[in-house]
């Protein structure tokens, strides 16, 4: 079995925060949150990073990450082009937006021959997710179903004070499997609740802080590459007909459709760390302040790849 590759979403624009946050200092030695990220992984075993990028900010992450990261573990690029169709598939006129984390995974599928894991590039995991992740790709294999897993976060600790966050919801089963993942696009703290609603504003619920939520940190065999290429079509068939511009398959979706089948499992790996990330700019300071901690506590060196 080939040993598993790290895969990191960095294509995406900051729309909340302004701008391109992927590549946003957090500390004085000019590490970004990829760098810790990337950093765990190699901890734990992985040997081989791929970004998934524009092409137009290919020079700019190759400096800013790639190069320093290409010393210590394989450093491939793969480009999210709105344009990185299946054959007889045009981009409508006036579409501008990518489609979707799902659409995000396919770019790599020329690079990807063996288990992989997924995560976002502008979320903090900690060390303790890509051993879990790591070592479930390292010994489990497909059998009468893909067998896939997820980390899963406690929702309280995954929340930020300056606005509304998405989570995937999930209800996990008695064996620790994923029965399904809701996603939730309007969640936020007020006091000590944590509160979400899905008809702007209308009516709202109460969630449990110890609610296990997806923070899109998946690991996949290699048959999720197939599966992508083969449904990518299906939601091009339908979403170019209902909303041309902006639709998106989601890579939760893919899972979900998977699930609904029987054809897979998901684990759920569950993760006591802090979640951290800027989906704000107003998170910043409090990121910065988080890293520098966990540096203090020598879970990390000042300078992480010296």
């Amino acid at each position: 079995m080939n040993k598993p590759t790290l895969v990191i979403m960095a294509a995406g624009m900051g729309s909340r925060y302004g701008g391109l946050k992927q590549i946003d200092k957090i500390d004085e030695q000019g590490h970004i949150i990829m760098d810790f990220s990337v950093y765990d992984a190699k901890r734990a075993g992985f040997e081989q990073v791929i970004f998934i990028i524009k092409k137009e900010n290919e020079a700019i992450f190759r400096e800013v990450i790639g190069d320093r990261v290409s010393r210590h573990m394989k450093v491939d690029f793969a480009f999210q082009d709105v344009a990185d169709l299946p054959d007889g598939f045009q981009v409508p006129e006036d579409r501008v937006k990518p489609w979707g984390t799902a659409h995000a995974v396919r770019a790599c599928r020329k690079l990807v021959n063996g288990p992989f894991a997924v995560i976002n590039a502008d979320d903090y995991y900690g060390a303790e997710a890509f051993r879990l992740i790591y070592d479930f790709l390292s010994t489990h294999q497909d059998d009468e179903k893909y067998r896939y897993a997820m980390v899963g976060y406690e929702l309280g600790k995954t929340v930020t004070d300056n606005g509304y966050v998405s989570r995937g919801v999930c209800e996990v089963n008695e064996k620790q499997e994923l029965v399904r993942v809701t996603e939730m696009t309007h969640i936020e703290k007020r006091g000590e609740e944590i509160v979400c609603t899905e008809d702007d504003g209308a009516s709202w619920q109460t969630l449990p802080a110890e609610t296990t939520v997806s923070m899109n940190m998946w690991g996949f065999t290699g048959s999720m590459m197939e599966e992508i290429e083969n449904r990518f079509p299906v939601f091009l068939e339908k979403g170019l007909k209902e909303n041309p511009l902006k639709c998106e398959c989601y890579l939760p979706s893919v899972v979900t459709e998977l699930l609904a089948e029987n054809k897979a499992t998901v684990t759920v790996l569950k993760s006591k760390d802090q979640w951290h990330g800027v989906t704000y700019q107003e998170d910043k300071p409090v990121v910065v302040k988080a890293m520098q901690q966990l540096k203090d506590s020598k879970l990390y060196p000042e300078r992480l790849w010296d």
